[in-house]
């Protein structure tokens, strides 16, 4: 779509004065902050309100983001814009329209929904009797009634009705008016219904609030005034993403990496998958091709929907890389950050697929599809880029307590490659996740689950001037009977090096049941688990960054002190030779390298 119909005349946007663009700026991004903070507090599972994987944001009438929570996840708050299009685009063809008082509920992964248990509920925004913007809020919810308990790890969907419900711009409130028997739908066919719901309603206070924030900011400052405001935002954020992009050279930047899909099938279509990404670059514009990916994969759920996964893990990746906030300060997020990238994606290929190709599972290839991105601008922007990423997992946990379904969903974090100047990090989670750890009194205090080990994974980091992160390990013991199931990518293919540095360490995952341990793959359907069964999660490593035969040997040293690598890996790994006592013997290393 052309950028030039999205904006006024230039008359009109040089009408208002910077400081006053800069104070609604400000006000919106402040809102946005603030739904999020309030859904966090009002929420019921552990999930939102500790793991913070819900979204806020702030959209004008026409679908365009105008500000988004900060403190909440890239890939909550990222795609919500295209929940209200996606929104817009089902009413306009029923007939209806938005009235004062709505609220809608959509998680439609063909309209703009990341995927269906994140559910969107959007509040209109009317002023002087014209609509005149939305707030929404999103949040992965525990679970959306698919064929097993959870929301995610439900890996064996085979189409988009085997995922839970699915709601299409559903208006849970009517002018006002809450629909009760929507409601009472949701209620009887989801698992662990007071938690969701419970959610649900924290979503809607919270979209409210927003809605009464963002009109109350209209109706100080005008009408006239909010609209050049919000058009000279957008076209500042334009303007910064262009002038990154015009400081690269101009060229074509190609990446591959590939998803481990389904280790254990054997169709090879399900498995040891390609995404492939082929970035333009020209003047100050770019555009990301996703030609030579692989095709969608009808009847499992590992599918990323273009809208709403694809183009967000591809706008945030490239925006993280070009105005790293580190460097540039404080970049506003809205619209107009994204005007100068254009996707390419083939219908029919994993990051567009085709209704009702199933899309739940999109978590894990979303993120390898960022790192591939990264991979691709790597070779453009070498010292803004870490090395390859150690994807995550999710899992959920579940069981019956009498007739009542308890569900966790376990966030099992990964770690960053090395970084120019930097070593990677440590168990976090990567790229367009950004959620946070699990506490393990949260855990424990909630769950008939014990967590037995949270430490670091010793000894396998990518090595590199700049080592990779390191991968955590955690063993989880159930305290009743209960099951399981794991949405997960990494365990086939070795997070990538980069100038030299070596690739990091898959991740691994291990049941132990009836005094036997049974290694699993990166995605396992539910299974039972009888009490005083054990998983046991290991994180993958990250790549390194350059040479490791150029590492300052004193860092070397206090990896092996802390535990991080060994004696022996020091050696190998980056010539550098370390008494027992953890002492750098200079001379013999100096050889060693000098040999190498």
């Amino acid at each position: 779509m052309s950028t030039s119909a999205l904006r006024q005349p230039a008359s009109k946007r040089d009408r208002i004065d910077p400081i006053t663009t800069s104070v609604i700026q400000g006000a919106l991004e402040n809102i946005a902050i603030e739904m999020g903070y309030k859904l966090m507090r009002m929420s019921y599972s552990s999930i939102i309100r500790e793991s913070e994987d819900f979204g806020a944001a702030l959209v004008d009438a026409e679908g365009r983001g105008l500000a988004e929570s900060a403190q909440s996840t890239p890939l909550q708050s990222g795609p919500i814009p295209g929940y209200v299009r996606g929104v817009q685009k089902i009413l306009a063809a029923r007939g209806d329209v938005f009235r004062p008082g709505d609220v809608v509920m959509h998680n439609d992964a063909y309209s703009g929904a990341s995927h269906g248990p994140d559910v969107a509920f959007i509040v209109p925004v009317f002023v002087q009797g014209r609509l005149i913007g939305f707030a929404a809020t999103t949040a992965h919810h525990l679970d959306i009634g698919a064929l097993s308990p959870g929301s995610c790890g439900i890996v064996e969907a085979i189409d988009a009705y085997a995922e839970g419900l699915q709601f299409k711009a559903i208006k849970v409130y009517d002018r006002g008016v809450r629909n009760d028997m929507v409601w009472q739908i949701v209620r009887d066919n989801i698992r662990a219904s007071d938690l969701v719901v419970g959610d649900m309603d924290a979503q809607v206070a919270a979209a409210r609030i927003g809605a009464e924030r963002m009109a109350e900011l209209v109706e100080r400052y005008g009408l006239d005034t909010f609209d050049l405001a919000c058009t000279a935002l957008m076209d500042h954020s334009e303007r910064l993403m262009r002038q990154a992009i015009a400081k690269l050279p101009d060229g074509v930047y190609r990446a591959e990496t590939a998803i481990d899909g389904y280790l254990d099938s054997d169709d090879p279509s399900k498995k040891e998958l390609p995404i492939v990404v082929t970035i333009t670059k020209k003047d100050d514009s770019l555009t990301v091709d996703l030609t030579g990916t692989a095709p969608q994969v009808p009847d499992r759920p590992i599918n990323m929907p273009l809208e709403g996964t694809a183009d967000i893990a591809i706008w945030l990746t490239i925006r993280s890389i070009l105005l790293d906030t580190a460097v540039h300060g404080h970049i506003p997020v809205n619209a107009g950050l994204i005007r100068p990238i254009t996707i390419v994606a083939p219908k029919g290929c994993l990051a567009n697929p085709t209704f009702p190709a199933p899309t739940i599972a999109r978590f894990c290839p979303g993120n390898q599809l960022a790192d591939t991105v990264m991979k691709a601008l790597a070779q453009a922007m070498p010292g803004n880029v870490s090395a390859g990423i150690g994807n995550l997992k999710v899992i959920a946990f579940s069981g019956l307590n009498n007739e009542t379904h308890w569900v966790h969903m376990e966030i099992f974090e990964g770690s960053y490659g090395g970084r120019l100047g930097k070593d990677g990090m440590d168990a976090v989670d990567t790229l367009y996740a950004n959620t946070r750890n699990n506490p393990i009194e949260d855990i424990e205090t909630h769950l008939p689950l014990r967590v037995l080990r949270y430490e670091l994974r010793e000894d396998v980091a990518g090595a590199g001037k700049w080592r990779g992160g390191l991968g955590s390990v955690r063993e989880f013991a159930f305290l009743s009977d209960g099951g399981a199931s794991v949405e997960g990518e990494g365990h086939r293919y070795r997070p990538w090096g980069f100038l030299g540095g070596a690739e990091g360490m898959p991740a691994k995952l291990d049941l132990v049941a009836g005094g036997k341990t049974r290694a699993l793959p990166s995605k396992v359907p539910h299974m039972n688990i009888a009490k005083d069964g054990r998983f046991v999660c290991y994180g993958p490593a990250g790549g390194g960054y350059g040479n490791p035969l150029e590492r300052d040997p004193a860092k070397v040293a206090d990896d092996v002190l802390d535990g991080v690598i060994s004696i022996r890996t020091a050696k190998r790994d980056y010539g550098v030779v370390i008494s027992a006592k953890g002492v750098v013997n200079a001379k013999a290393t100096a050889k060693l390298r000098a040999d190498r």
